[in-house]
């Protein structure tokens, strides 16, 4: 009995001290966010829901766009700049409904950056018991404040963009195949697909890797989470899937260079295009080679496949932009668990000093390329750094990653003279 009291006292003790941090961050956020206009990748969305649900005026609509450009830039969009359109699934809406029903734009913009930070930490130890690493605790505080603060989580923060809790989504997905709770990973991965063109190649992997598994709950649970999310859209909105079709196929003309394509033409108008759809179509077939292999594997080789997925997609071709690599969070973490599985005691300084290089390395590059306009602008070079590394890194841990860790101590024991 007094075990019990014990217990519920240092859980109402821990819900109290939660929801303090909790209201002291989003007074932050607010003071953060009153200071510093922007939030774009919100902004959109929050506008886009609050006109619907509130005018029932259409979220891909000429109007709707309007009254974005307007909060942005005080006029209509001129040529050249970025239209601020909304290019989401209609079923996104259930995201952003809770903060669109707040009239004040900076106070739900501070709430949803405090949901964001809360899904970054939350995605730093779904990582880790994905991978089921547990660094030390100087290593887990470094990795702590990297998650927070490196760029592709901050530059996600500062504009709102929903692609963090996409991320949580799929490390959740991965985390409950692992577990076999198929159902759950299902209905996660369903829900991941409010911004398709970060997971969809993913996806592809896990559709066909569950069909060679027979693990045809996650099939089921992912395909109806999606047909039932679309289908309840379509009854607010029978024909937003055509509406939203044509927002994708014109959203490439108003954003940066989204593909390996278009970023190698900016530096070479020659050739480059040739040689990112080269780069695009090598990764294309080391993926289905990938692939096949997974599906002769266990879980270890599926996640391994499953991190490879979700970094060489940012150069498959489908246009995306280096505001949506931290989805590729869970394939670093991966990396740095299989050095500490294979060095353990000596690999504190190569995790450390990993961290040290990307954190300071890509802000660097962002520092000396920024462009400043409405807001500050990434230079297309942002597009190579992370994927490029991890590319490497994965090739460089694969053979531990991808084997049982009794195989590769046996097999390296039985080479011993």
């Amino acid at each position: 009995m007094f075990r019990r009291k014990n217990t519920t006292w240092i859980w109402i003790l821990g819900v109290v001290l939660f929801v303090t941090a909790t209201v002291l961050l989003t007074i932050g956020n607010y003071n953060y966010a009153s200071l510093n206009p922007g939030g774009n990748d919100f902004l959109v969305h929050w506008m886009g829901t609050r006109s619907f649900i509130t005018e029932g005026i259409s979220p891909y609509s000429d109007e709707v766009a309007l009254r974005i450009q307007d909060m942005v830039y005080g006029r209509p969009a001129q040529p050249g700049e970025h239209e601020l359109r909304v290019a989401y699934p209609l079923y996104s809406m259930v995201f952003f409904l809770p903060f669109a029903l707040v009239r004040d734009f900076t106070m739900a913009r501070a709430v949803w950056m405090t949901v964001l930070e809360l899904a970054l930490v939350a995605l730093c130890f779904f990582s880790l018991r994905l991978t089921r690493w547990k660094p030390l605790p100087l290593v887990l505080m470094l990795l702590l404040l990297f998650s927070l603060l490196w760029y592709h989580a901050l530059r996600a923060l500062i504009l709102g963009n929903a692609v963090i809790l996409v991320t949580l989504l799929v490390t959740g997905g991965l985390l409950a195949i692992r577990n076999n709770e198929d159902e759950l990973a299902g209905v996660l991965l369903g829900f991941a697909t409010i911004k398709p063109q970060v997971v969809l190649v993913l996806l592809v992997f896990i559709f066909l890797w569950s069909l060679s598994k027979r693990r045809w709950k996650i099939i089921f649970w992912m395909v109806g989470t999606v047909v039932l999310l679309a289908g309840a859209a379509a009854l607010l909105l029978p024909d937003w899937i055509l509406q939203n079709i044509r927002e994708i196929i014109r959203y490439p003309g108003y954003n940066p260079p989204g593909t390996p394509a278009a970023v190698f033409a900016v530096y070479m108008p020659g050739v480059g295009r040739q040689i990112g759809m080269g780069v695009s179509i090598f990764l294309a077939i080391v993926l289905l080679i990938e692939w096949w292999l997974a599906t002769r594997g266990d879980f270890r080789a599926f996640l391994w496949a499953a991190s490879l997925t979700l970094v060489a997609s940012q150069w498959i071709g489908i246009q995306t932009d280096p505001g949506n690599f931290i989805v590729c969070y869970p394939a670093l973490v991966l990396v740095l668990a299989m050095l500490d599985e294979r060095w353990h005691r000596s690999s504190t300084w190569m995790i450390v000093l990993t961290l040290v290089v990307l954190f300071a390395g890509i802000w660097l590059v962002f520092l000396r390329t920024l462009e400043r306009s409405y807001q500050p602008i990434q230079s297309p070079l942002l597009f190579f750094p992370l994927p490029m590394l991890l590319l490497a890194g994965l090739y460089w841990v694969r053979w531990w990653a991808v084997q049982p860790m009794n195989t590769w101590i046996s097999s390296f024991t039985h080479r011993q003279p």
